[in-house]
């Protein structure tokens, strides 16, 4: 075969096996999304994914979830996302679920793209808990409240969740100060500089949980002083005073009229004591003033009885 020959075959089995190629690539499968998995923030459940590399602008995608006792369901249908929320097919929070993902363009459609299994209760992250400061002269009472979850509580879930609260100097962050594994959600911080501001920040920590929970945004407070400022008692005690001139004066002005109606002077009128003081003079009542006893008599009385005889039918008397 002549090099000429050798050349022509070569360009002909060049253009075979690209025929096939360019076939799939018009009607073909589209790539499969990337980074597919499971991600749940306080008991919830979402499947996040990338687009297929080059991927068009107008593709759509198709969520299904799995869980440990039922097959797949369909979550998020021809969505424009890169995440589903999948909570809604959530059966028990002590469940291992697996999410799959696949995309669509028209008529073509990627293969699925399946996650990795995702326990609920262990691999939930924590959110923050939300954290209010109270200033009580020189304390700072710091109350705590859980984070809301989508499924039951975060008592329930994690029933030996501690806290761990960092504070410091607004000014010094360098000197941070920790207190760890309180059970409580109401702590006194004791001891601080009196009227000096300081920032507080939470943590949740759960023995089951694979990590602590995200922490807390950071809030801040100022004490005042050991004792109230002297102003605060002088106002009392003008107050006070004010108070008491308005009630002398009060008494001295209006002294008659408070002393005419507690000791009226008015007096009973000198024929209704008469009439109120004279014996009475009712008939009846002067006769049994007067009156003797009543003697009282009584009769003997007699009760004759009848009754019948057993042997002759008769009747039989008896007295008593």
């Amino acid at each position: 075969m002549s090099p000429t020959d050798s050349s022509m075959w070569s360009c002909v089995c060049a253009l075979v096996l690209a025929f096939p190629a360019h076939s799939t690539a018009v009607s073909g499968v589209l790539s499969s999304p990337a980074n597919v998995q499971l991600t749940s923030t306080n008991m919830n459940l979402v499947l996040r994914w990338d687009p297929p590399a080059g991927a068009p602008r107008d593709l759509l995608y198709t969520t299904e979830l799995k869980s440990s006792v039922l097959e797949f369901k369909p979550g998020c249908v021809n969505t424009s996302a890169l995440e589903c929320d999948l909570t809604s097919l959530v059966v028990s929070i002590y469940g291992k679920y697996t999410g799959r993902v696949k995309a669509q363009r028209g008529a073509q459609s990627s293969e699925w793209v399946i996650s990795e299994d995702f326990v609920l209760d262990k691999q939930t992250s924590i959110g923050p808990p939300n954290v209010s400061l109270h200033s009580n002269r020189a304390n700072l009472e710091v109350s705590i409240k859980d984070p809301v979850f989508m499924k039951s509580t975060m008592r329930q879930i994690f029933t030996s969740a501690t806290y761990n609260i960092t504070y410091w100097k607004k000014e010094q962050k360098k000197e941070i100060k920790h207190i760890n594994g309180l059970q409580q959600n109401r702590v006194v911080l004791h001891s601080l500089d009196p009227w000096t501001e300081y920032c507080v920040q939470v943590q949740i920590v759960a023995s089951t949980a694979q990590k602590p929970s995200m922490p807390s945004r950071v809030v801040c407070a100022s004490t005042t002083g050991e004792k109230e400022p002297p102003w605060v008692g002088a106002v009392v005690a003008f107050f006070v005073l004010a108070g008491v001139v308005t009630l002398v004066v009060l008494v001295v002005c209006y002294w008659k009229s408070f002393s005419h109606f507690l000791c009226p002077k008015y007096a009973i009128p000198d024929h209704f004591k008469k009439s109120l003081l004279a014996p009475p003079k009712s008939h009846m009542y002067l006769a049994m003033q007067t009156s003797q006893p009543v003697e009282e008599f009584s009769d003997q009385i007699i009760v004759v009885m009848c009754s019948r005889s057993e042997e002759d039918g008769g009747p039989q008397q008896t007295a008593g």
